[in-house]
């Protein structure tokens, strides 16, 4: 085994997470002053404190890059493609709602957003699922957060009109 092989795996688990953080970068560049725009709002009494969304995020973009890197590791990027085509366009879409309802306060496509990615996030894993189970079960995590704050999303809007029309 030449020592190129030997690190390319966690080289690659690397690029994953990398990729996974550049596209938690961008949505969060949109979101510099999310916590005080959303301590402003009218919130469901269920709504979570804005320092939770943080590690949670985190956490989840870190499950992302690892179920990312399982199925890479079962027959690349070639044999997954339809896997991995999803995958990246769920990560923008996902970086595309910090943009819709933090910088540009647009309630209602921010829900359309969330509501398919939510969809997305069901089709990957089910795709990861029938290359590594692991890989599926590292994104449930994700698609159960992403339900709750779809239906936090809903909220917000319908609670803030005026702001998030």
């Amino acid at each position: 085994m030449t020592t190129q092989s030997k690190y390319r795996p966690i080289l690659a688990l690397v690029g994953w997470l990398v990729l996974c953080y550049l596209a938690s970068g961008i949505g969060a560049a949109a979101a510099v002053q999310a916590s005080d725009f959303y301590g402003e709002l009218i919130q469901p009494t269920w709504a979570p404190a804005a320092w939770l969304f943080g590690p949670v995020w985190t956490l989840l973009y870190t499950f992302m890059g690892i179920a990312a890197w399982l199925v890479w590791r079962v027959g690349g990027l070639q044999n997954n493609r339809p896997a991995f085509a999803v995958f990246l366009v769920q990560l923008i879409i996902n970086a595309l709602w910090s943009w819709l309802f933090f910088a540009w306060y647009l309630g209602a496509l921010a829900f359309v957003d969330i509501v398919l990615l939510l969809v997305l996030i069901a089709v990957n894993i089910v795709l990861f699922w029938r290359v590594s189970a692991w890989a599926g079960l590292l994104l449930v995590p994700y698609f159960l957060w992403v339900s709750f704050a779809s239906a936090l999303n809903f909220a917000m809007w319908q609670l803030n009109p005026l702001i998030l029309g």
